[in-house]
């Protein structure tokens, strides 16, 4: 089954790799030491808004690096390190769909099929994040799977499961040459 026509594959690459920097691949909302926190993950950076006893109101935002070298030594280290190789193979992506929206001329002589190649980092990147989440010390769609048993509270992986559907349609459209 084929989803998308070929005469706007490539299209729909870039358009793919440009929203999936604005879905967050994690969101977890939970309840820590008599307050809340949220947590929403994008590609790039993490939004930590935490309110309530004792944290008032406060709001950071850190990259996958920051992120992971703050969590460097804890338990939850290799969550974040998941998080920077997804972050990492994004990055690549990004830089191939600016390419490629700027030169598809170019982009097109590849030896490689640049909507292959886009469907195939988006699902890689998609797979570090799922990773990711199921390592995170926090409760995946309910249930603690990660390191620690889990926080009170909920964590989704939204946009890592639609990234990796937008991937799965690039890797199943059919081109024609």
């Amino acid at each position: 089954m084929v989803w998308v026509r070929s005469e706007y594959a490539g299209e729909l690459a870039v358009l793919s790799t440009w929203v999936a920097a604005l879905l967050p691949w994690n969101v977890f909302y939970g309840a820590v030491s008599g307050g809340s926190v949220l947590f929403v993950r994008f590609p790039l950076i993490q939004v930590r808004y935490a309110f309530g006893l004792p944290f008032v109101r406060a709001v950071s935002v850190s990259s996958p690096v920051s992120a992971y070298l703050l969590q460097s030594g804890t338990s939850v280290q290799i969550a974040y390190a998941a998080w920077l190789v997804g972050a990492a193979v994004y990055l690549v992506a990004l830089a191939v769909s600016v390419y490629y929206y700027r030169e598809e001329a170019r982009a097109e002589s590849w030896p490689v099929d640049p909507v292959d190649a886009l469907g195939a980092l988006l699902v890689v990147s998609a797979l570090s994040f799922l990773v990711a989440s199921a390592l995170f010390p926090e409760r995946f769609f309910g249930v603690g799977f990660g390191v620690g048993g889990g926080l009170p509270g909920v964590s989704l992986p939204v946009g890592a499961v639609l990234q990796l559907v937008l991937g799965g349609v690039l890797l199943r459209a059919e081109r024609v040459s």
